[in-house]
């Protein structure tokens, strides 16, 4: 198999282009070629390069940050997709930018009214994907709908699920809990060949709520940074509480083997980004304080969706879903 080219904004991410540089390197090898868009000053770190002369920063405005800068790192990035000069992308930039970029150079499937970012959860249970992430803060109950079809097929396809259970993210589990946008959508999943299973809470995400979790953009990057910033506080906290006494020290060195498993599954890190599904090529959104193990993470997590041909397989399953979120 040819190695996969994965697009790298070098430029993008708070901790600037040294760490996503060393990403990238950490990354190259075993059938992945990183390609580094950004500054002629990248050139020196041997990686194949494409000098870019601007850079979208992280409190622009997305779409006319896009319109303005065409020649950004994020931009080219995207737009070698469209040229198929690179396989996927990866960028820890600006996220709404990132999305009109794709938007723009790599372009929506056919029957996709909205992309949106799927966050795989190793979850206690099992994998679970939960979406929107992000990428559309206002969304209507059909964009909930499609959402939902699409992380469907990416758990079935993708992961490996038979017929996987969705359930909708909300206040209750009651069908009548949570908002108008929660409950129109909640009407039209009940009504879809999904198998929906009801509303689930944000508390049983860490347990594996569903197969598949929907929500809107907004709510669902609330509900992932939540628990992101809740696992990192406890596993925080529980090692400066072992590292307090002596007895604690030795306790501490008996669970490690257990606590660097556990650390390895809830860790952002460990898959490094999320797919924005939708697009026709392969894009992966990094964290905008992603470290260089992030990085390398989310360089391989792209291109493990080229090698799982992500796009090939929703567009070529998507239509005939699509037709009940029309």
């Amino acid at each position: 198999m040819s190695p996969v080219r994965v697009a790298v904004d070098a430029m993008g991410g708070d901790r600037g282009p040294d760490e996503v540089v060393a990403g990238a390197l950490a990354a190259a090898g075993d059938g992945i070629v990183p390609i580094l868009y950004g500054d002629a000053s990248l050139a020196a770190h041997g990686l194949e390069h494409v000098v870019t002369t601007q850079v979208i920063a992280m409190d622009e405005k997305p779409a006319e940050a896009v319109r303005a800068k065409p020649e950004s790192s994020l931009v080219a990035a995207c737009r070698s997709i469209g040229a198929g000069t690179a396989d996927a992308v990866v960028s820890a930039g600006n996220t709404g930018a990132m999305l009109a970029a794709g938007l723009l150079e790599i372009r929506r499937l056919e029957g996709v009214m909205r992309p949106a970012i799927a966050v795989p959860i190793l979850a206690r249970d099992g994998p679970s994907v939960l979406l929107d992430c992000g990428a559309n803060a206002d969304a209507r109950p059909e964009h909930l709908l499609q959402f939902a079809h699409m992380g469907a097929i990416f758990a079935e396809e993708i992961l490996g699920v038979p017929s996987p259970e969705v359930r909708l993210l909300s206040i209750g589990e009651e069908p009548e809990k949570g908002n108008q946008l929660t409950l129109e959508a909640h009407k039209l999943l009940a009504e879809s060949t999904l198998n929906f299973a009801g509303n689930t809470e944000s508390r049983n995400l860490l347990v594996k709520a569903a197969d598949v979790v929907v929500t809107d953009g907004f709510t669902g990057n609330v509900a992932l940074k939540a628990l992101e910033g809740t696992v990192l506080t406890v596993l925080q906290g529980l090692r400066a509480e072992i590292t307090k006494t002596a007895l604690g020290k030795l306790g501490g060195a008996l669970i490690r083997p257990a606590t660097r498993r556990l650390l390895t599954r809830l860790d952002p890190e460990t898959y490094g980004g999320a797919y924005l599904l939708g697009l026709r090529g392969l894009a992966v959104i990094a964290h905008g304080n992603s470290s260089r193990t992030a990085i390398a993470n989310a360089i391989r997590l792209a291109a493990r969706g080229v090698e799982h041909d992500v796009c090939g397989r929703l567009s070529a399953r998507l239509p005939e879903r699509a037709e009940s979120a029309v």
